[in-house]
């Protein structure tokens, strides 16, 4: 893949990756060519000149909802929940490293010996200076997902858009892996997202994008050009919600 001649979208953005993304073949755990894999495809969008916030969740290690299932104090399951997001985002700062993208972990639960603490404008200004921020941690309290915390760090550090990396090209008017017939949407507005009820993020998270005019786009991080489309603007490879 090449950018020579391509112009990005947007200057600054969030890509908010779940856990699961890092998983290999047996579907939990941090598998390193995984890991390897979405590094090269941020390097790319990175070359493009695009100053990158990168939210991280914990699926492939720990689901809180699990232990609550269990008895487990829900903000116990979610305070695990965010140090597995900082176990993975180290798992990406090497992968980052060592195909030679500079990068800075920020945690918002504060583990000094491993991670700088999130700071709004430290964050800022590494991004400026060409670092790729991994901002783990969630909010830093529990009961907020990762998305929410996707959404949050958007606002704060002025990001022009949060692109959520999943396994789906974009917002069907159905489940396609169930109705064939299942229509995938270029570009919806907030408002029909809430009266038709599609899946975008939760609803904490989907609110405070529609509240602060947060664009978002759902995209398929496994397909070839697919993000390095998303950020040239292209909402043919995903759906754009704004």
């Amino acid at each position: 893949m090449t950018t020579d001649g391509k112009t990005a979208a947007y200057k600054r953005i969030v890509l908010k990756l779940s856990g699961e993304a890092l998983a290999g073949p047996q579907g939990f755990g941090i598998d390193p060519d995984r890991a390897e894999t979405i590094a090269r495809k941020v390097r790319t969008i990175h070359e493009m000149g695009v100053q990158i916030g990168l939210v991280i969740g914990a699926g492939n290690l720990w689901r809180g909802s699990i232990g609550v299932s269990r008895g487990m104090e829900q903000s116990t399951a979610d305070h695990m929940g965010m140090i597995g997001t900082v176990m993975n985002g180290l798992a990406l700062q090497d992968a980052l490293e060592r195909v030679g993208v500079v990068t800075r972990v920020q945690t918002a639960v504060q583990m000094n010996a491993v991670a700088e603490p999130y700071i709004r404008l430290r964050a800022i200004r590494h991004m400026e200076k060409g670092r790729v921020v991994i901002i783990a941690g969630g909010t830093g309290n529990p009961f907020f997902t990762t998305d929410t915390a996707a959404a949050l760090r958007a606002k704060e550090i002025n990001a022009e858009i949060v692109i959520k990396a999943t396994q789906v090209n974009g917002v069907y008017s159905a489940d396609p892996r169930k109705d064939p017939n299942a229509v995938r949407f270029d570009e919806l507005t907030y408002q029909q997202v809430l009266e038709n009820r599609y899946n975008v993020m939760d609803m904490t998270a989907f609110t405070l994008c529609q509240e602060h005019q947060i664009p978002i786009m759902v995209v398929d991080f496994w397909a070839e050009n697919d993000l390095f489309e998303a950020v040239r603007g292209n909402t043919s490879v995903g759906t754009i919600v704004r």
